[in-house]
């Protein structure tokens, strides 16, 4: 029994194993079946990203006030983070991976980072 490349519909040679006739024909196949899946998580990652690097260049001390309009300025988006954690006395941190911000009065933010 002949196997066909699921891509270009070649015969396959090599091991038996094998499911596509090229690496080409592989990777096409890939992108093909996870573009349209993958797009939301593409995006909300590169969301992700960039919200980091910001906090990580306006925090290169580990520990420093900044304003929200400085954030805004830079394109930071408030409405992706990672994770949120809540100190005994009840304030809430936003972490973006290992860089977290906390809201102050006036307009402010404390933006810090985790110890990893």
């Amino acid at each position: 029994m002949e196997k066909q490349c699921p891509e270009c519909g070649d015969k396959i040679v090599g091991r038996i194993d094998k499911k596509f006739c090229s690496d080409g024909c592989r990777n096409s196949y890939n992108n093909r079946v996870n573009k349209d899946s993958k797009n939301l998580i593409r995006n909300v990652n590169n969301r992700l990203r960039k919200n980091w690097r910001i906090l990580e260049e306006l925090n290169p001390e580990q520990k420093t006030k900044t304003s929200r309009a400085k954030l805004i300025e830079k394109g930071f988006d408030f409405n992706y983070f990672t994770s949120i954690y809540t100190t005994k006395k009840g304030t809430v941190y936003y972490f973006v991976y290992d860089q977290g911000y906390l809201k102050l009065d006036d307009g402010y933010y404390a933006l810090v980072k985790r110890d990893s």
